[in-house]
This record gives C-alpha cells, sequence and structure tokens, in this order.
C-alpha cells in the first residue's frame, strides 16, 4: 500500500491495492513516513475502508484527534459484545470512540453531565440502548477510567444515528424527539397509553425510522392515485384523521410535506398501534 498523507506518527491515509483510500492506524506506522512510500504492513493494527461516500480525509482527520489506546479500547469492546455490523461501519466505530474518548476526559476532570433524553431512549430505542450498555460494560471492564451508566445512552444515540444514515447526531436528537410527540399525539387522540414493548409500537417506530431516512434522502413512496388510499381511509378513518395530523408534526418540524402514499401506510400503522396494544 502506498501512503497518501501521514497525519500522525500512529495513523496514515493510503492507497490499498484496490486503488481504494483506506485509514490505517498503528504504533509508529506514519512516523517519520512520506507520501509516495510504501506501508510498513507489519505496523498496522486496524484498516478503516471508508463507506457510503464518506471523505476519507475527514474521518482520517477525525481518527488523528483520538488517542490510539482509546480507539483500541472501543474496537476491543465492539468485538467483544458482538457488534459485528458496526465494526464494519468505520464512521460509527471513529464516532463511537470519539465519544468514549471525551467522556474519559470528562470523567477524569470530575465533569459530570446528565443525558436529558434518557427515558426516550429506553422507550423508543430499545434494541440500540441494550446493546450500548453491553458495549459500555466491556469499555469499563478494560479500562482505568470508569464511565458512569448514563453513557449508555450517547453510545446508544450514536447506534441510533448510524441507522438515520445522516452522519449528523443533532438529527438524531430531532428524530428521538419527533417520534415521541407522535407517540403522544396518538395517545391522546384514542385516550390511550402505549407500551414501548409492544410490538405494533415497535413496528411503528421502525416505519418512522426508515420514513425520516426517505424524507431526508428526498424519496418518500409516491405513485398514481390508487383505490388503496382510498380503501385505507374507508376502513380506518379514525386512524387517518390522526395520520393527517401526524403529517402535520412532521411538515412543522422537518419542514416536508408528506406525500399521499406516506400518510396511507402512516394510517395503517397508526390503526395497528391503536388496536394492537
Amino acid at each position: 500500500m502506498e501512503i497518501l498523507r501521514v497525519f500522525n506518527n500512529n495513523l496514515v491515509l493510503a492507497l490499498d491495492d484496490k486503488g481504494r483510500e483506506v485509514i490505517l492506524t498503528g504504533r509508529g506506522l506514519g512516523f517519520q513516513a512520506r507520501p509516495g512510500q510504501t506501508v510498513d504492513a507489519t505496523r498496522v493494527v486496524r484498516v478503516f475502508i471508508p463507506s457510503d461516500g464518506r471523505d476519507p480525509d475527514h474521518l482520517a482527520e477525525l481518527l488523528a484527534g483520538i488517542p490510539p489506546e482509546h480507539i483500541h479500547l472501543v474496537s476491543q469492546a465492539i468485538a467483544e459484545v458482538g457488534l459485528d455490523a458496526v465494526g464494519r461501519n468505520p464512521a460509527l466505530v471513529i464516532a463511537l470512540a470519539d465519544h468514549v474518548s471525551f467522556a474519559i476526559r470528562r470523567v477524569a476532570l470530575g465533569m459530570d453531565i446528565a443525558y436529558p433524553l434518557l427515558a426516550e431512549v429506553k422507550h423508543l430505542y430499545a434494541d440500540e440502548y441494550a446493546r450500548a450498555e453491553a458495549l459500555l460494560a466491556a469499555i469499563n471492564e478494560h479500562s482505568d477510567v470508569q464511565l458512569p451508566d448514563s453513557e449508555a445512552v450517547g453510545l446508544a444515540l450514536h447506534l441510533v444515528n448510524a441507522g438515520f444514515a445522516t452522519g449528523d447526531l443533532s438529527y438524531t436528537y430531532k428524530m428521538t424527539g419527533v417520534i415521541q410527540q407522535m407517540l403522544t399525539v396518538i395517545e391522546q387522540a384514542f385516550g390511550i397509553t402505549l407500551s414501548s414493548g409492544s410490538v405494533s409500537v415497535g413496528r411503528f417506530i421502525t416505519h418512522l425510522r426508515y420514513l425520516f431516512v426517505r424524507i431526508h434522502n428526498h424519496k418518500q413512496l409516491e405513485s398514481q392515485p390508487t383505490s388503496v388510499g382510498n380503501a385505507i381511509r374507508e376502513a380506518f378513518p379514525e386512524a387517518s384523521d390522526v395520520a393527517v395530523r401526524l403529517a402535520g408534526v412532521l411538515e412543522l418540524r422537518l419542514g416536508s410535506a408528506l406525500t399521499a402514499d406516506e400518510i396511507s401506510y402512516l394510517a395503517l400503522h397508526v390503526a395497528r398501534v391503536a388496536t394492537e396494544r
């Protein structure tokens, strides 16, 4: 592999044998190295292959600011708890390592922060939160600095963020608030209390998460008017009315109007949530 850019003594950007720009880490890997030189393969500890159009230079710059021991700590924890999908996503590994590194520094300085979304994360993203708790336990097992249990919230949000495919954690915060608001609208409309553990609520949240991705990518479901939409409105009039209200919430919060198809599918999920508690 040929070195393209040296970021520090432990990190370089290189061109692999497949012509891809890859980020390489390893103790002393970049020491006295120059662009154009061949990578010392014996020093390579980890290879990050940028995906999803991520800028290799930007990812490398982020990674260069994280102590190598913290990168190793997170990578080791990811492998131990079996988060294979996370390990194959370099942007997510880097984001988690950056989060953990900053958290370790905060704890070492005696700084404590409270995550305001604890209840929402546990309620809306139960699977990610469970994985985050396991990841945090593995990190603490190999770290001299013990991170508080509350850090599972931050780790969980990074896992959720990967599903939104935006690369922007602030978008995930916004989506979390929007989902909670939509569930509240449904509860008030039907006079019910929804259970976070119900299958229907889980499906509804999954539907919303994919819907947000479609909105973000400007790829909403849309087809010529058919009898399906009319049939849904006739079969589930109350759910359809609520779906229109939810579409209004989304337009207000995200600045994007839903297509008729998206509102129809939303109505189906609303009807299921309201009847399958």
